[in-house]
């Protein structure tokens, strides 16, 4: 509880007026070391990947960790940055950020930020805000495949959590972890705009760097077709994108407590319309 007072008073108090929590804060032990599950530690995080919002220096990841650009992705950088008037280099942060995080593995380490950065002309503590803002970034280490279930209403009143609770059970983590291979990370992602087509998971691939990565929604999803989806990419298949019960985003049915259920015939603007019917104007 002391560990999470902290933490709590370090994100709203600055560091230069609070010294007197300096011991609490040092005691508060990176998650690898602590041997704490990271569901209890996920509400202090910018996204269900990243346990802490504060850096921690890990073997892994601190400033001396080496990371080079190549120069097929200097050359796409430096593409990115053509787009932005010379004098605002920095606008290209968040693409930028983007494309290095699919060079690294789906993260973000300390010297990679440094290297962003450094190619921006930017201070360094200007990218760490941005990394640390948007959900889109991980700053922690993650699986092969990302696999983010969406948490906002639609999806959710249609039986997300049950997703959710499937590919918890099926991989046998938690929100934020990732599988002892290394195959998997399961994270939670806000609206993906996928609304009509309810319940929905999407999966970035990191396995073939920037020139393989790839970001696929899966639509329309029972707790079984999701884990059906996470057993065809292990096995080394490719699982059929986007809805898994109809062919287009039509009024074809709907998923309802887990089961797909069928409308009737199909509903085009060529016949004559069901109603509701406008009222006999002559009659009133």
């Amino acid at each position: 509880m002391m560990r999470r007072a902290a933490l709590l008073a370090l994100r709203t108090i600055s560091s230069s007026t609070n010294v007197a929590l300096m011991p609490l804060i040092a005691s508060c032990k990176p998650l690898e070391s602590s041997g704490t599950s990271s569901s209890s530690w996920k509400s202090f995080a910018t996204n269900s990947t990243d346990i802490f919002n504060t850096h921690r220096d890990l073997p892994h990841n601190n400033a001396s960790t080496p990371f080079e650009v190549s120069e097929a992705n200097m050359k796409r950088i430096n593409e990115i940055i053509a787009r932005y008037p010379p004098n605002y280099k920095a606008s290209a942060v968040i693409p930028v950020l983007d494309l290095v995080q699919q060079m690294n593995g789906g993260w973000l380490s300390l010297s990679a930020m440094n290297k962003v950065a450094q190619i921006l002309d930017m201070q360094e503590i200007r990218v760490y805000e941005v990394a640390s803002f948007y959900s889109m970034f991980n700053r922690t280490k993650i699986g092969k495949y990302h696999v983010m279930v969406c948490g906002t209403t639609p999806c959710r009143l249609n039986g997300a959590e049950k997703i959710e609770e499937a590919l918890s059970s099926h991989l046998g983590i938690h929100l934020g972890e990732t599988t002892s291979d290394g195959m998997f990370t399961l994270g939670e992602m806000e609206c993906m705009g996928a609304c009509v087509n309810a319940p929905m998971i999407a999966i970035a691939d990191y396995t073939k760097g920037v020139e393989g990565f790839s970001y696929i929604y899966y639509e329309d999803l029972s707790p079984t077709d999701a884990i059906n989806i996470i057993d065809t990419i292990k096995k080394g298949g490719k699982p059929k994108p986007g809805s898994q019960h109809r062919s287009k985003a039509e009024p074809a049915g709907a998923m309802i407590s887990g089961t797909w259920v069928p409308s009737t015939g199909m509903t085009t603007l060529m016949g004559p319309l069901p109603g509701p019917q406008c009222r006999d104007l002559d009659k009133i």
